[in-house]
């Protein structure tokens, strides 16, 4: 008779009352070095399938795996359903948000895209701001529509007069189709505007547009500023969605995507993700581990940078705006980042003076910062949307959402500040 396995440790959230802080919990929540032969960290389980304990395990793990039981998997089955380096990474990414549980992806658009196909049946409709990343848009209106699924969408800003007027809209048009209004999808702030959302109102317009049981969920794309500056829960949104490519994993060195949210919403998506195998691979599932570590101090010196260098751009003459939190000039969105946000983040959108000619004049000039897409890594990136990430959105949508010709996003990373001014100051120069 073989000898039973070893329990884990149940995870430490408090000492003597206190609440941990997620940069404490990023050192060890999770995981039990005695399950591991006593490793400090965890170790990459490379391996496709775990072996059961005995037969009635295996049932009790397929019930929960097919869904006849509520819940994750009671233990490890097949790694295209979980795995360890998997189950850590999903326990700490929920610490940050104060989400029930969490879901990690092979890629950010493969989060959003389960969460999609969870959630959203033939004939539905979306709700979503806008703009939204150029990928999301085009999964919404280009292939979720090819099986009768329609979308209306409002600009990030919308007051909750505005809200009411698209939500009503969109529960006509439900009518209409034969389906029901299914899910409203949020970006905040927006891929590459940096426009905010104002996820109090649209939570009370949800509210007051479905006062039963049955309401649409809403999601909201965190990855510009979560989760250190921003925890969308706290406003009302029920499901967090990240690119972890981005600030979460920091380094550019590796692609991934996280859900975080109620537990009921979280046990909806997870059979789609085991059905169609877009879950994080256990390699990535551990470097992520290892950057969560890092990430608050990746994050805030980050944004001390970011705040210096749109110090500096603001006044220069041959740049005519600037996306940056830290400077905003409307007073609804100072309004909304006042209740919502607890940072501006390093990640922003300069605008020079001129169009494409002179933007691509400056990005080329550029010798520290590198000319590439994404955003969040311990380098300073520098793209330009309307050419690169956005050229499939339609010239009128593009203009319509403020993703001008002259528009360059800026992702700050963690060099030394004067360095980055001394760079841009002279690419600027050659504009």
């Amino acid at each position: 008779m073989t000898e039973p396995r070893r329990k884990g440790k149940s995870p430490i959230k408090k000492i003597g009352g206190r609440t941990l802080k997620p940069s404490t919990l990023m050192m060890g929540h999770g995981f039990d070095p005695v399950l591991s032969e006593g490793a400090l960290k965890p170790p990459i389980f490379l391996t496709s399938t775990f072996a059961f304990e005995n037969a009635a395990a295996g049932k009790r793990f397929f019930e929960h795996i097919t869904g006849k039981r509520k819940g994750p998997a009671d233990g490890l089955v097949y790694s295209r359903f979980n795995g360890p380096n998997q189950e850590i990474l999903e326990d700490r990414l929920a610490v940050w948000d104060g989400a029930d549980d969490a879901l990690v992806f092979s890629s950010g658009m493969s989060a959003i895209a389960t969460l999609l196909l969870a959630l959203v049946s033939q004939n539905d409709v979306i709700v979503h701001s806008g703009p939204l990343y150029a990928a999301t848009e085009s999964l919404i209106a280009r292939i979720l529509s090819r099986f009768g699924v329609s979308f209306v969408d409002f600009p990030a800003g919308a007051n909750r007069k505005q809200l009411d007027k698209i939500l009503v809209e969109a529960q006509k048009l439900a009518k209409k189709k034969g389906g029901k209004v299914a899910l409203v999808y949020l970006e905040s702030p927006a891929n590459p505007t940096n426009a905010l959302v104002d996820v109090e109102a649209v939570r009370a317009a949800r509210d007051a547009a479905f006062p039963g049981e049955q309401k649409p969920a809403i999601a909201i794309d965190n990855t510009f500023l979560g989760p250190l500056w921003q925890q969308p829960i706290k406003q009302g949104a029920e499901l967090v969605v990240y690119s972890l490519t981005k600030y979460a994993g920091g380094h550019s060195d590796l692609v991934a995507g996280g859900v975080c949210g109620s537990q009921a919403l979280i046990d909806t998506i997870r059979p789609m993700r085991n059905t169609i195998g877009t879950i994080c691979d256990p390699n990535t599932a551990w470097m992520l581990l290892r950057s969560l570590e890092t990430l608050e101090l990746r994050m805030t010196r980050a944004g001390e940078n970011a705040a210096k260098v749109c110090a500096f751009l603001k006044t220069h003459p041959k740049v005519v705006g600037l996306g940056y939190l830290g400077m905003i000039d409307d007073p609804a969105q100072q309004d909304i980042y006042n209740r919502h946000c607890s940072g501006a983040g390093s990640t922003f959108s300069v605008f020079i003076k001129g169009g494409e000619k002179e933007s691509f004049r400056f990005l080329d000039a550029l010798k520290i910062a590198k000319l590439a897409v994404s955003l969040g890594g311990t380098e300073t990136l520098a793209s330009h949307p309307a050419a690169m990430t956005h050229l499939s959105v339609p010239e009128e949508r593009k203009k319509a959402l403020g993703i001008t010709n002259n528009l360059v996003r800026i992702s700050i990373g963690i060099e030394d500040p004067d360095d980055l001014i001394a760079d841009f100051k002279q690419a600027l120069d050659q504009v």
